[in-house]
């Protein structure tokens, strides 16, 4: 729990401080991201953590561009049918993700909908909010201008649109998921 945070497990929603937490002088922005096409490798590999954890760290990296701290987290887990140890493992992760990042988890929703989803299927998406004071806002694409300098850094591995070339390429050489060695599939 961070300072400013005001949530319990069950609630109906979260209560975030801004002046408690220190960011009483803060624009808020704002990232949503759903997990999409990465959660079949993790079915296929049967490992679902990285999911979770992945989902925050998109929303997050998303706000760290903007120079933005990051706050607090909502997640939202739909499914056929719930299938406990499965969405336990993606909610660890997203809370993994939330502490590592330093954002509180205010809340979320588990929604069981099996006339959408088939059996176990599931997605996922989560919605991140930080914080930011106008003079730690980063220039915006728009502000850009021929001269400017380029800062690379290393990746932690597969992001997102990766593995939707990934997935492609292995489709496309008929290569068995299963049987890859070195995928963490999420």
């Amino acid at each position: 729990k961070r300072s400013g945070c005001d949530a319990d497990l069950g609630g109906f929603g979260g209560v975030f401080d801004l002046a408690a937490a220190g960011l009483s002088n803060c624009v808020l922005t704002c990232k949503t991201w759903g997990v999409g096409r990465k959660i079949k490798f993790a079915e296929n590999r049967g490992h679902h953590y990285n999911i979770g954890f992945d989902l925050v760290a998109e929303c997050v990296n998303d706000l760290l561009t903007q120079g933005a701290e990051p706050i607090y987290f909502l997640d939202y887990f739909a499914t056929g049918k719930l299938h406990v140890p499965v969405a336990e493992e993606v909610v660890r992760g997203i809370a993994d993700g939330c502490l590592q990042a330093g954002c509180a988890l205010i809340g979320g929703e588990t929604a069981e909908m099996p006339g959408m989803y088939k059996g176990n299927d599931y997605d996922v998406a989560g919605i991140a909010v930080g914080a930011i004071t106008n003079s730690r806002l980063l220039l915006q694409h728009q502000q850009v201008v021929v001269g400017d300098a380029v800062v690379a850094l290393t990746s932690s591995g597969l992001q997102h649109d990766d593995f939707v070339v990934l997935e492609e390429v292995l489709l496309s050489y008929s290569l068995n998921l299963h049987k890859l060695k070195g995928v963490n599939g999420g």
